[in-house]
């Protein structure tokens, strides 16, 4: 098995394939795997949600998360939650039962991913950038990095979307899964800060407010509110109740 993505889900589906007797190659283009995974949370990693009824956790993704309830099924919150305390991690639940590391680092999580990784021997290959993948009859017959080609039976593609470039998301899958057939539906913007066109909220860059309400409204008529902390930015707002809210703002 050949995973092309060094982020979480390709450090897991690695582990997990390796685990069940895979010979498994895991392929990434930046020096070191996870490193999107280690600013998450402003460095300190929101591993999960602590919703554990499924029901209400797919409706905070409105009507298309149902397609969710398969993979929650078979790996959700909960098993999330106990694959790092049985390595060793203790974790705790804050506003909004946004799930955090006890000792508030997102090394530690990385650490625990890639010790899972030497523990089920996977092989790692970084700088090691996808320039083309060759495919016949809408089936993947080798990745070509560089000067390296690298085959396999399976291939799994875990290159992330669009939404932070310079740590490696640069929407190189889309491209690859139209190649081989696959429909792609536009990207739109989620959990993003958010611009404002007034210029008084750069005096304001870096101040951070706790507990607080915050109201969306379009036309007098209020499309959504969130309770907790926000930031200021140089060119706007973001924070957790900004970034929960931007979906809804971009759809306005």
């Amino acid at each position: 098995v050949a995973v092309i993505g060094a982020g979480p889900a390709g450090i897991f589906a690695s582990g997990i394939a390796a685990k069940n007797n895979a010979r498994v190659i895991l392929i990434e283009k930046n020096e070191k795997p996870g490193k999107k995974l280690l600013i998450t949370g402003k460095g300190r990693c929101n591993i999960t949600n602590a919703e554990f009824d499924k029901d209400i956790f797919i409706d905070s993704f409105g009507k298309k998360g149902k397609f969710l309830f398969p993979s929650l099924y078979a790996f959700g919150n909960e098993e999330i939650i106990d694959f790092f305390n049985k390595k060793g991690l203790d974790t705790k639940i804050e506003r909004g039962k946004r799930v955090f590391p006890e000792s508030d680092r997102s090394r530690d999580i990385l650490n625990i991913l890639l010790n899972f990784l030497r523990k089920n021997n996977v092989a790692i290959k970084t700088n090691c950038p996808i320039k083309k993948i060759n495919f016949k009859n809408n089936h993947i017959t080798e990745v070509c990095a560089g000067d390296k080609i690298f085959k396999a039976d399976k291939y799994i593609l875990c290159t992330g979307g669009a939404s932070y470039a310079s740590t490696g998301s640069s929407g190189d899958g889309y491209r690859w899964l139209k190649l081989l057939g696959h429909k792609v539906i536009k990207p739109e913007p989620c959990l993003v800060p958010v611009i404002c066109k007034e210029p008084w909220v750069k005096e304001l860059r870096e101040l951070t407010l706790k507990n607080v309400r915050i109201n969306l409204f379009q036309d007098n008529k209020k499309k959504d509110e969130r309770f907790g902390e926000a930031s200021f930015t140089s060119n706007g707002m973001g924070g957790p109740v900004i970034l929960d809210m931007s979906k809804n703002i971009t759809k306005l």
